[in-house]
């Protein structure tokens, strides 16, 4: 074995050991099991992008009903933050459903592509 595997073994095995200490130490905070907290931890995670997904098939649905709009109309229709509008729509861009258009600021729309 080489040292470089044995140092990634011992690196993993201590994040393992940091993040179980992590749970463990949640868990005793919610006076619930180790396995408890960590179904929790996944089920709130989980909760978090199936939001992140419906918000981004409202914006989809918002612009093909539109056919374009900017960041504050997404945002005054959704009732989201403009760090979360851009957030989603620069995610909607990577995947080629929508089309920025314009370079900054103001002037910037989107349209489905």
């Amino acid at each position: 074995m080489t040292p470089y595997f044995l140092i990634i073994i011992l690196a993993v095995a201590v994040l393992f050991w940091i993040g179980f200490s992590h749970v463990r130490k949640q868990a005793k905070k919610h006076s619930v099991s180790p396995a408890e907290e960590a179904v929790g931890i996944c089920s709130v995670a989980f909760e978090r992008r199936s939001r992140k997904e419906t918000k981004k098939k409202e914006i989809l649905a918002l612009l093909k009903e539109k056919g374009q709009l900017d960041n504050s109309d997404i945002r005054k229709m959704l009732g989201l933050s403009a760090r979360s509008v851009v957030r989603y729509l620069d995610e909607l861009e990577q995947k080629s459903k929508v089309e920025q258009v314009g370079r900054t600021g103001q002037s910037v729309i989107y349209r489905l592509k």
